[in-house]
């Protein structure tokens, strides 16, 4: 399998590309609007075409790539969630619970539920359960915030227990997000040292740290929660 970890800076946002090098086909999930250029110029010289373009969740914080890189890669399909409330459809494909998605001859990804950040946020892991992308769910010793998008911390503690009664400890983390430099995790590494499940114990202690972090809104809130309802045309 072909795999790259990308970073777009601006907004610390991790995109991965996933490639079935027996047919050259491919899957990017959670790519960048600012970053198509970089991402479709490295998708051709690792010799994929883009089938699947996978969003973890209607982004708040950077306007997905979708509909430029369907431009480049017309085959492709856009899935999110059945749950997200996008209001596009050319090119769409909603997934939901146990869905599997097939990558060529080689690959094939499994859909996982995991709401909290928002109301239809995924969790994506290959079927070995090697890998896991984690969107916003689940963050290295983080999580997405819960204070905004129809957020729920009491959603997000079923969500983190989830992922981590469905995956082995030693399956590989990759979140949708890092801001202090660290790149991917393990589950197992997670239930031992992720602060907010680690420290709080409980459901009602994770609530009680979640729902009191104070955060500003996220900088391009007001431009990318409406373009991503439409697949990542701005407004």
């Amino acid at each position: 399998m072909i795999f790259r970890q990308l970073f777009s800076a601006e907004t610390s946002t991790f995109t991965y590309i996933l490639g079935c090098e027996e047919t050259g086909n491919g899957a990017i999930i959670d790519p960048v609007l600012e970053e198509v250029e970089r991402d479709a110029k490295l998708l051709k010289e690792l010799g994929l075409n883009v089938t699947h373009i996978l969003d973890t969740h209607v982004h708040a914080d950077h306007v997905t790539a979708g509909v430029e890189l369907r431009k480049k890669f017309p085959q492709a399909t856009h899935c999110y969630s059945i749950h997200s409330g996008v209001t596009f459809t050319d090119g769409l494909t909603l997934v939901k619970e146990h869905d599997v998605i097939s990558i060529g001859s080689t690959i094939k990804i499994h859909v996982l539920e995991t709401p909290g950040h928002t109301s239809g946020c995924l969790s994506y892991y290959l079927e070995d359960k090697s890998k896991v992308f984690t969107g916003d769910a689940l963050f290295i010793r983080g999580c997405g915030r819960c204070d905004f998008q129809q957020g729920s911390s009491s959603t997000l503690y079923d969500s983190v227990m989830k992922l981590y009664n469905t995956l082995p400890d030693s399956c590989e983390v990759y979140p949708g997000h890092d801001y202090k430099g660290m790149t991917k995790s393990t589950i197992g590494e997670e239930k031992k040292f992720n602060p907010r499940i680690f420290a709080a114990q409980t459901r009602e202690g994770f609530c009680e740290i979640m729902d009191n972090l104070k955060l500003s809104k996220p900088r391009f809130l007001d431009v990318a929660l409406p373009a991503n309802l439409l697949g990542g045309v701005k407004q």
